[in-house]
């Protein structure tokens, strides 16, 4: 049982990555207030929570009815991953104006590139889909992936909240 949850939580952690979020968060949100990153943490963290619930839950009912291959799947995913890093590498082309501009008409961070594809990338999507595979897994397992899942989130929401925030507990 404990080697199943440690397994659940060690191959969500590396999918979903706390770590690697904080400078994808610190990137985005420079420009905002320490309210609004604390707003924006948890909105994305909901965002993410919800995307990797619904693939939880329904990918691979979804797959199978778009007769999608796990294996086309993993490769899409690993496409979107590499495309994502490279916009980290070589940064964004536009000047901060026009950034402040996109924040100031509503743009979301929370949501892209927050949510996803940064904390519910393809590869956590994926690892949940396999994780709670219905014909290798039984529903107690799926339970133990969702409940590993949601600690993983919860840690990453941590890690999000601005050092001048009060705790939440």
């Amino acid at each position: 049982m404990w080697q199943l949850i440690l397994a659940d939580l060690v191959g969500l952690w590396v999918v979903i990555d706390p770590i690697g979020t904080i400078p994808v968060f610190i990137s985005v949100t420079k420009n905002l207030t320490a309210k609004q990153r604390r707003q924006t943490a948890f909105k994305a963290i909901a965002f993410a929570a919800l995307i990797l619930m619904f693939f939880l839950s329904v990918g691979q009912t979804l797959l199978e009815a778009l007769d999608v291959q796990l294996v086309s799947f993993q490769i899409t995913g690993g496409i979107i991953l590499f495309l994502f890093a490279l916009t980290m590498i070589f940064g964004e082309s536009k000047p901060q104006q026009e950034e402040q501009m996109e924040l100031e008409a509503g743009m979301d961070c929370a949501v892209f590139p927050l949510a996803m594809p940064s904390i519910a990338s393809p590869g956590a999507m994926l690892a949940v889909v396999v994780l709670t595979d219905n014909t290798h897994y039984d529903l107690y397992s799926q339970v133990v992936t969702a409940s590993a899942m949601l600690i993983v989130l919860l840690i990453t929401l941590l890690l999000l909240l601005p050092k001048s925030c009060k705790p939440i507990f």
